[in-house]
This record gives C-alpha cells, sequence and structure tokens, in this order.
C-alpha cells in the first residue's frame, strides 16, 4: 500500500506553472528519486507536498494523500501535526535551514517537544541518541555547539536528526547531498538506506546527480518543465532510458572514455515556468522531434518492465552519440615546469585575549609541493577543509603564504611586491566556484570582463573606452566562450549560472593567461551544464594551450579532463601521479577512500573501506602520519612519524608506510 499518493498536482504562481500535473506513489520502504535540472520543478513539488509554498504560490488542482488522509483538505493546525511527525523534510542547504543562534541540542529538543511529547532530560537523552543515531562523534559535547561550529557534513547530519526526531514514515531529502564531499556524501546516503530499511520508512529524494540515483533509487520519476516525462524502475532506467531528455542526461555524464573527445550537451535550457505549451514541453531541445510534438501533448506510453514515457517515439530514444575520446589533449609537454611549488606553508594564527596574542595556528597547507607543465590538466582533490582553495590562492599571492616558494616560468612569486606581481598578474588567472558572488552586480558583463584588460593593459582600451570600444574587443570574448556579443550591455543577473560560469571564464582570458586556477567550476551545475563547460574547458586547453590546475571533488570530471592529480589531505599532497595511475592504481588508503565513496552510474560500490569520522582540525593536526586516526591500516610506527616519498611508477609518488 501507498503511503503517499499524487495525483495531478499543478502548482500557480502568478501566470506561471512550475508544477503542472504531476502523479507518483510511494510505498512504505521505498525510494523514489525525482531527477532533472534546475528549474524543472522538483523542489516545488516537495514544498508542495509539505504545503510550505511561498505566499505567492498555490495548489490549483490534484490531490495529496498521505496514509490515505487527504493533505489539501486539512487545515493548517492538522497539517502542522503532519509535518514532521508524519512527513520529514531535509532542505538543500543546511546552513540556512539551522537556527544560527539556537544550539544544536535546542532545535533537536524543540522537534521532540513538537512530536514525541519529551520534555527535559528526556528529550535532551533522546536528542542524543538521534545524534549519535546519524553518526555524529561525542554527541553529548556536540548538543551545546551551534550550527556555525560544525563542517558541512555534520550539519547535514543535524537537518537529518530533526527530521527523524517525530519518527516520520516519509522522509523528503531535497539535494542533500550536493554540496558535501564524496566521503561525506556516502555517509549521508549510507544513512539514508540504513534508516529507511530499518524504520520501513519511505523516501522521496530529489537529486540532480545520477550516481546517487543509481545508489538510492527503487524507482525514478525525470521531470522536465514541471511534469514527469518518464517513470522507470531503477533496473529499466539504467539499462535502457525511453525519453530523449533521460538519454541526453546520460550522455553528458564525463568520463575516462570521453577524455578528449566532446561530452554530448542539451541546446538550450529548461523553458521558463510561465510558458505555454501547445506540444511536448522539450520540443526545443528534441533531435528525435516529430511534426505531432509541436502541435499535441505526447501521452504516456508503456514501454515494458514497469517503465512508461510521455513521448511519441514509438520505442525508447536512440542512445546520443557523444564525442569519441581522442586520448590526451594535452600540449606537447616541456621539459620547464609552468608552475613549481615548493614546500608552501600557509598558517592563519589563531588570537585570543584582550591583547590578541597568537596561542597557535591554523594549518591550512602545510607543505604543499607539486609541478604543472604547460598545456596540461593537474587536479587537485581532496575533502572540504584539505586546504585545497587557499593553496590555489596562495600560488597566485591572493593569499601571501607563510613559507615555501612558488615559481612561475621560473620566476619566484613569493618575495615579489605587489607592484612587481602586477605585470605578472595577466600570466595566472583564477575562476572561482561561485560566478554569482565573483562578478560585480552593479556592472554590465563587458564592464566586468574589460576592468582586467585595462587594469592590467593587456587591451587597446584606456580608461576613457567608449561603449562601442568595449564591445568590439569583449564581443569577441563572449563568443569564444558560447555566449552573444551583444550580451555585453547586460548584468549577471540576467544568466542563468552556466552561462555566469562561461562569464567568469572569458574575463579569466581576456588577459591571455597561460595558466588558469579553477576552483570547483562545476560543483553547483546540472550535469547538462557542467558539460557545456567541460567541453568549453577542454576546448580552450587544446586552441590557447592553457595549463589547468583543477580544483575539485568531482573525480568524475577529474577523470575526464585531468592529465595529473595530486590527492591532499590536511595541508598535504598524499599521492600524486597521471590521471590514470591514481585513479586506476591508488596506492595511498585515503585515495582509495575517495575513489570507492563515488556514486557509480552502475551502482558498483567500492571494495576499499569507507571513512571513519570527520578530517581533524588543522589547528590541531595529529602526530604522525595526518590520515592515521581514520586509516585502517595504521599502526604504530603511523602515529610516531610523517611517512617520506615512496616512488612506484615514472610519475607516481605517494606518501604511506603502507602503500
Amino acid at each position: 500500500m501507498s503511503i503517499l499518493s499524487v495525483k495531478d498536482l499543478a502548482i500557480q504562481i502568478r501566470e506561471a506553472r512550475p508544477v503542472d500535473g504531476v502523479s507518483f506513489d510511494i510505498a512504505a520502504g521505498q525510494c523514489f528519486t525525482l531527477l532533472g535540472e534546475s528549474g524543472c520543478g522538483k523542489s516545488m513539488t516537495a514544498l508542495g507536498l509539505m504545503r510550505l509554498l511561498p505566499a505567492a504560490a498555490q495548489v490549483v488542482s490534484g490531490s495529496i494523500s498521505f496514509e490515505d488522509t487527504e493533505l489539501l483538505a486539512l487545515p493548517e493546525s492538522g497539517m502542522r501535526e503532519i509535518r514532521g511527525g508524519g512527513i520529514g523534510m531535509i532542505f538543500q542547504e543546511p546552513a540556512t535551514s539551522l537556527n544560527p543562534v539556537l544550539t544544536v541540542g535546542r532545535q533537536i529538543v524543540e522537534a521532540l517537544e513538537l512530536h514525541a511529547g519529551l520534555r527535559g532530560a528526556a528529550a535532551r537523552a533522546r536528542a542524543a541518541e538521534l545524534l549519535d543515531q546519524v553518526g555524529i562523534p561525542d554527541p553529548l559535547r556536540r548538543l551545546d555547539e551551534f550550527p556555525f561550529q560544525l563542517s558541512g557534513g555534520l550539519r547535514q547530519r543535524v537537518m537529518i536528526a530533526i527530521a527523524l526526531a517525530g519518527s516520520p514514515r516519509l522522509l523528503i531529502a531535497d539535494e542533500p547531498t550536493t554540496a558535501l564531499d564524496v566521503t561525506i556524501q556516502a555517509q549521508v546516503l549510507d544513512l539514508l538506506d540504513e534508516l529507511r530499511h530499518k524504520q520501513d520508512m519511505a523516501l522521496l529524494l530529489i537529486t540532480h546527480d545520477l550516481g546517487v540515483v543509481a545508489r538510492m533509487a527503487d524507482r525514478i520519476g525525470v521531470m522536465y518543465a514541471g511534469q514527469l516525462v518518464e517513470e522507470a524502475p531503477r533496473a529499466a532506467f539504467f539499462a535502457q532510458p525511453a525519453h530523449p531528455y533521460s538519454v541526453r542526461l546520460f550522455a553528458a555524464l564525463p568520463d575516462a572514455d570521453r577524455r578528449g573527445g566532446r561530452l554530448a550537451t542539451i541546446p538550450g535550457s529548461v523553458p521558463a515556468a510561465e510558458v505555454r505549451h501547445a506540444g511536448c514541453r522539450f520540443v526545443d531541445r528534441c533531435s528525435e522531434v516529430m511534426a505531432e510534438c509541436h502541435t499535441a501533448p505526447p501521452p504516456w506510453r508503456d514501454a515494458g518492465d514497469g517503465q512508461r514515457v510521455r513521448c511519441f517515439l514509438p520505442g525508447a530514444a536512440p542512445a546520443v552519440a557523444a564525442g569519441v575520446g581522442a586520448g590526451d589533449t594535452a600540449a606537447v609537454v616541456e621539459l620547464q615546469p609552468l608552475l613549481e611549488v615548493r614546500d608552501l606553508q600557509v598558517h592563519f594564527p589563531i588570537r585570543r585575549g584582550i591583547l590578541q596574542r597568537a596561542v597557535g595556528a591554523v594549518r591550512a597547507v602545510d607543505g604543499l609541493s607539486l609541478q604543472l607543465m604547460p598545456g596540461r590538466t593537474l587536479a587537485l582533490v581532496g575533502e572540504s577543509g584539505c586546504g585545497k582553495t587557499t593553496a590555489g590562492k596562495a600560488m597566485l599571492q591572493l593569499i601571501r603564504p607563510t613559507a615555501g616558494r612558488v615559481q612561475l616560468q621560473g620566476t619566484e612569486l613569493t618575495t615579489r611586491s605587489t607592484s612587481e606581481l602586477r605585470p605578472l598578474r595577466a600570466k595566472m588567472q583564477m575562476v572561482f566556484q561561485d560566478p554569482f558572488a565573483s562578478l560585480n552586480p552593479r556592472l554590465r558583463i563587458g564592464d566586468i570582463i574589460a576592468e582586467g584588460m585595462q587594469a592590467l593593459g593587456t587591451g587597446r582600451m584606456g580608461g576613457n573606452a567608449s561603449d562601442r570600444d568595449t564591445a568590439a574587443q569583449v564581443g569577441p570574448l563572449l563568443e569564444q566562450v558560447g555566449l552573444r556579443a551583444e550580451m555585453v550591455s547586460r548584468y549577471p543577473h540576467e544568466f542563468s549560472g552556466g552561462q555566469r560560469q562561461r562569464i567568469a571564464i572569458a574575463r579569466a582570458l581576456a588577459v591571455n593567461p597561460q595558466l588558469l586556477i579553477c576552483d570547483e567550476p562545476t560543483s553547483a551545475l546540472d550535469v547538462s551544464v557542467q558539460a557545456q563547460i567541460l567541453n568549453l574547458l577542454s576546448d580552450l586547453q587544446r586552441d590557447l594551450k592553457l595549463a589547468y590546475l583543477f580544483i575539485t571533488h568531482n573525480i568524475a570530471v577529474v577523470d575526464y579532463l585531468a592529465h595529473d592529480v595530486a590527492v591532499m589531505y590536511l595541508g598535504r599532497v598524499v599521492e600524486s601521479g597521471s590521471a590514470d595511475e591514481v585513479l586506476r592504481s591508488p596506492r595511498h588508503p585515503y585515495t582509495q577512500a575517495l575513489l570507492a565513496a563515488v556514486p557509480r552510474v552502475d551502482g558498483v560500490r567500492g571494495d576499499a573501506p569507507k571513512l571513519a569520522g570527520d578530517m581533524p582540525s588543522p589547528a590541531n593536526p595529529p602526530s604522525g602520519c595526518h590520515f592515521h586516526p581514520r586509516c585502517p591500516l595504521a599502526d604504530d610506527a603511523c602515529r610516531q612519524s610523517y611517512p617520506g616519498e615512496t616512488r612506484f611508477a615514472a610519475t607516481q609518488v605517494v606518501r604511506c608506510f603502507k602503500a
């Protein structure tokens, strides 16, 4: 019997319909996954189920039945009993969902008081049990901490603990792992899977990650432009997706086989919610379009094995031919490194007392060494908090290193003053993780891109350049990154996330750099937009012979784009080598655990042991090997001294006694 039954749900916001006729059922113990790009209506559907819609939105038709109770007919007082007690929800961003001025314990106890009737010591004891249940170490201490004192993974687990406080029969998880590292993501997914089987709880999982879907789902609903376009059991969906949109999502996934080739992309974008559709909603982006697709909405069609699809095609959609890998796309390797880093350290002092004396230091980067050759991509991977972004900024001297050497084409950067560094800035640029935060919202795109050329003197424009001069120089740059030249007069808020990332890349390219440091440039993007950015970066490297330092925790992206890989843990590189050496024959236990934690589209899990606990604080790193508190192979030697370098192949170097 279904715990939740949704029939023809439609949600309207003024003239827009972000959800338009969605139907699905979820049984006890089952995981139903809503899959699709941003803007398809997945989160709005979840908010509609909870009746937490924004003030301007309303359910205009449909039925939501939870355990035979029609939720749309309940008064608000009745919904308050259902929320938390019957249906729990994990929101996408725990940092904004948790109250910053209340302790973790108080927020869990509040849910227990409302839904379990517990008070005082009994509620606190139950809160500690919940923290322990979701895998948070030292739960009694954590009860008295505030959300800002916890890592992203721990905050997400606190959100799960709050959602579980009312013992819900249905749990809605909205992108619960989007911003998490693969190791923490694996822990959160394992926890949700364990809880649903142990408590016979239904799970509605919202995601755009096909690897997460393969790992968790029993049934899958593919959502596009406010409607479900395909529904299928996991095995049937991954064996043969039936809708052209589903097929293109698979074709956009990066992997090693497509290295040097182009990823299949989906032209255009999801139509706005206010657009009225006469026919199929995917018609403008579909290559299998037929005459009837323009004139009538496609009906549901049975595709066999419990799979159904909303499409006029008589059979399953044909596979999309992604670009076949052309092998190594790197430029000819030169003997002289473009960038050479030796023993780089970045320590931030911890100050206390009235006189603000230094009582310790956060060792964000603690002895990093690496080389980047011209025309190649070096991926720097590791968990959040290991020092990747700090290291990238220190290499560009955006943060001054505490110690160590950074050489660009043999020129030492750490000893140069700000004015001496200025002429060198044109050779090295950075693409930041969040393009919306790194683009000035008050400037037009043309001015944002031209600003660097004017400041570094790499363009022909002076300080009083006219709009025509700006358009003349910036227009070709926009076209180079796949945008239109006439967009120079627009502001950042007028672009999508993928377009803003292209603008950030155009700004970096404007000064003709030789080195780009890309800090998680695809982490928040849908798989289709990610494919566009990766194709762009690959094309630019081939055409301009650029070198990339690619900071990421997405192993699939590393497999597609990188030539070399350096694995970082607590401020130091623990393993480095070519992409094939590190990803195919990992030697360090941490690298093995990272790769084993990656959710794969085929649903196969790695056989390496799962990582226990969280990364230690860089303010108080462990003695000996920094990884030993989490390593299943650690012994006394690991606890006493830090391992030296061991070379296993021409370029593979590992710091481990047990490698």
